[in-house]
């Protein structure tokens, strides 16, 4: 049995280890254990996304929470976001969401959440991991009468768009502003458009029928094709495409194109630059975020610091750096200012906010970033040695970096949960970047394929 945790908790093909229900039956006791105190019930709220197998996975952790003496309390479907603020907002001692965010809807995953809305420390994960693999969880339950009782929380989702609202400047308004969303038929579904209804946008609302297969099925963050379709079609000032846990924002413009993660990341920092908000002057970003965010940094007088790809090691270097912005190219964004976790719906309101504040249209202040030509190639390996030990791939990737010059950059590095290693190149032109990332790629298939 291997490692369970991902940089993003439990994750695979539902119904199928380690995505089944003795997992989730075992994750509950785990959790209930490590957080238990004396003289005090451990109480853990439990939210999902709009995933068929999310009923068994709640049931299996509803079950193994009341065993080990915990009180589950059930949210039903909510953001992600969304159940960190219930598990901060009543207290509780952790939340657990049932979702595989952007994932389609064959695959779910369990990531758990701190009382304090953070996720849990990669020592917390492996603790659990340790209980679970160690098969003595069945030896440390408590007596019948102190076993847990599980309740189900009434309103979660008026208390979740109360706390969204509250994150909109009361100086600004977007009364009568024209928005499409897509909630991918996800944990969105109800809650944005409820949101911004009472907000005031004039609202279309695409892909928010769930029926528990077709969360992301070609709409959402992934697939934007039918929001730019819509946004244009009906003379939309902005359209908000969510992923299927509501984590994650990608933007369209006014004209139908995509705005990337990098693009909205820029144009907030700078918001908060000129309100003299924007903490350490610093945005936090990742590796693969494009090359033209740093330099857009520079040019607009801020600070830039690049972490590991992950959300979570995002929000470690916010948290040590002293940042409040920080996010991925992907449209994972954290505003510690307002939430402890990524938050699509906070993401676009503070996006709004900017095009309210700045009285500019999307597309100009989409221009404040100039895009650099990306080329990415995945090469399936068999082995991950450090890349600095391959004497062929030390070779090809200095010999591209020197023809590129400050024009480009280089990157490679393997993927956390599959046997593949990523190449990107960033560079001048579509050409130059195709042509070098396959040379890359080329010699590491050789090498290690």
């Amino acid at each position: 049995m291997g490692k369970l945790f991902g940089t993003d908790g439990v994750r695979g093909e539902a119904n199928r280890y380690p995505m089944n229900a003795e997992i989730a039956f075992a994750i509950g006791q785990a959790v209930v254990y490590l957080l238990k105190k004396e003289h005090h019930r451990t109480r853990i709220v439990i939210g999902k996304d709009t995933r068929i197998s999310g009923y068994m996975l709640e049931g299996s952790l509803e079950s193994g929470i009341t065993s080990m003496g915990g009180d589950p309390y059930l949210l039903g479907v909510l953001p992600t976001p969304g159940i960190a603020f219930i598990a901060q907002s009543m207290r509780a001692d952790a939340g657990i969401v049932i979702s595989a965010s952007h994932n389609p809807y064959q695959d779910n995953g369990i990531k758990i959440f701190s009382g304090s809305g953070f996720k849990l420390s990669d020592e917390q994960e492996e603790t659990i991991e340790d209980l679970m693999l160690s098969n003595t969880l069945h030896t440390l339950v408590p007596p019948v009468k102190e076993m847990g009782q599980a309740f189900r929380l009434e309103d979660v989702h008026g208390r979740y768009i109360v706390f969204l609202k509250n994150t909109f400047p009361r100086d600004l308004s977007m009364e009568g502003m024209k928005i499409v969303i897509d909630t991918a038929n996800g944990a969105a579904y109800k809650v944005a458009p409820e949101m911004f209804w009472e907000l005031g946008a004039d609202l279309e609302v695409i892909h928010n029928n769930p029926n528990g297969i077709n969360i992301n099925d070609r709409c959402g963050s992934q697939y934007t094709q039918d929001l730019k379709k819509k946004v244009v079609e009906s003379g939309a000032e902005i359209g908000l495409a969510f992923d299927g846990d509501g984590d994650r924002l990608i933007a369209v413009d006014e004209k139908g194109q995509e705005i990337t993660g990098d693009q909205i990341l820029l144009i907030c920092a700078n918001v908060l630059k000129n309100q003299d908000k924007l903490k350490n002057d610093l945005l936090i970003s990742t590796v693969m975020s494009n090359l033209g965010l740093r330099i857009a940094c520079k040019k607009y007088g801020f600070k830039y610091h690049a972490s590991k790809v992950g959300d979570r090691y995002v929000l470690e270097d916010m948290l040590s750096l002293g940042g409040v912005i920080g996010g991925e190219e992907s449209g994972h964004m954290i505003f510690l200012d307002h939430h402890t976790t990524g938050d699509g719906i906070i993401t676009a309101i503070q996006l709004i906010a900017a095009m309210v504040r700045t009285g500019k249209p999307l597309s100009e202040l989409a221009k404040m970033m100039d895009i650099y030509p990306q080329s990415l190639i995945n090469v399936d390996v068999k082995s991950k040695p450090d890349v600095l030990t391959v004497p062929q791939i030390v070779k090809v990737v200095k010999g591209v970096e020197k023809k590129l010059g400050d024009d480009g950059r280089v990157l490679v590095r393997y993927s956390g949960t599959q046997n593949m290693c990523r190449v990107m190149v960033e560079g001048p032109s579509d050409d130059v970047t195709k042509k070098y990332c396959k040379e890359i790629a080329d010699i590491i298939k050789s090498a290690l394929g």
